[in-house]
């Protein structure tokens, strides 16, 4: 498979590693990217992270837009300027920065979460109450 689905909670160790779940990292794999793109997410308390696929994505956007348009402009300073492209070690975890850390909210745990062409990571906490607003919305739009 090539999306990242489903969703994983594991600690950082005393070095501030975490690893990557298996599934995401042979998504990672699969697309040939050897380190991991990372940026505070747009929409969530939350880290926007894949590889070339997602690298792929964000340029098409770009490049929808007219050259030196303000939009263009500003979708690449919070896409391009605030990324980071992180180590993964053979064991297949990576140290968060504190600037991502920070935005994430994150200290001893982080949850990844599976959004099919990307994935993001949570500190648990607010994941688990992102996740039940999610629910609650989908369900209130099911019933219109």
């Amino acid at each position: 498979m090539d999306r990242y689905t489903s969703h994983y909670t594991n600690r950082l160790d005393a070095k501030g590693r975490v690893s990557i779940p298996a599934p995401f990292r042979a998504v990672l794999a699969k697309d040939g990217f050897e380190g991991l793109y990372a940026y505070p997410s747009l929409d969530a308390q939350a880290l926007d992270c894949g590889g070339h696929a997602l690298r792929r994505e964000i340029e098409a956007l770009l490049d929808s837009q007219p050259v030196f348009s303000e939009e263009r402009h500003l979708f690449s300073t919070a896409l391009n300027g605030a990324s980071e492209i992180l180590k993964v070690d053979p064991e297949g975890r990576v140290i968060l920065t504190d600037t991502l850390k920070s935005f994430a909210g994150v200290t001893t745990e982080v949850t990844f979460v599976g959004q099919g062409n990307l994935f993001q990571i949570w500190e648990p906490q607010r994941f688990r109450a992102h996740l039940e607003e999610a629910r609650n919305r989908v369900r209130a739009l099911r019933r219109q």
